[in-house]
């Protein structure tokens, strides 16, 4: 910014020389006020190189499979109850299921002619399955840089 300050005379008149002085002797003394303009710019300080790689590996995924059989067994009971059974039961893995027919006597009654049996058999098994992984690697590579600039 430039100066603007005129010289000004080596003794400045007193207060009561001013008032005397004729306004075609007047004296103009500037007031000053500095100011400041502030900016900014875009300094390069340098660059990235971003790449990615992608790879694939073979592995091996082993998994338990379950399987459920069930085994029916016909057991014979021929048995005459006077009330109907529940319509089934259990016995641990095996579920039982009262098979009915009607009698005819003198006297009307249930018998149990046979139970049905059924037992939930559990197996596990393991299979290998070949499954396909893909993995990234970055870089990252910084080129031109300007350290001066950026401090």
């Amino acid at each position: 910014m430039e100066d603007q300050r005129q010289d000004l005379p080596e003794q400045a008149p007193q207060q009561s020389e001013i008032g005397d002085v004729a306004d075609d002797n007047a004296r103009v003394i500037p007031v000053m006020q500095e100011q400041v303009t502030v900016g900014k710019r875009m300094v390069e300080t340098g660059k990235l190189r971003i790449s990615k790689k992608v790879t694939e590996d073979q592995t091996s995924v082993s998994i338990p499979l379950v399987q459920e059989q069930y085994d029916v067994e016909r057991v014979p009971v021929n048995q005459v109850v006077d009330t109907p059974p529940a319509a089934m039961r259990y016995e641990g893995d095996t579920t039982i299921i009262p098979v009915l027919r009607e009698v005819l006597v003198v006297q009307k009654r249930y018998e149990i002619i046979e139970e049905i049996r059924i037992t939930k058999h559990r197996s596990e098994n393991t299979e290998t399955q070949n499954v396909t992984l893909r993995k990234e690697d970055v870089q990252i590579e910084r080129t031109g840089s300007n350290r001066e600039a950026a401090h």
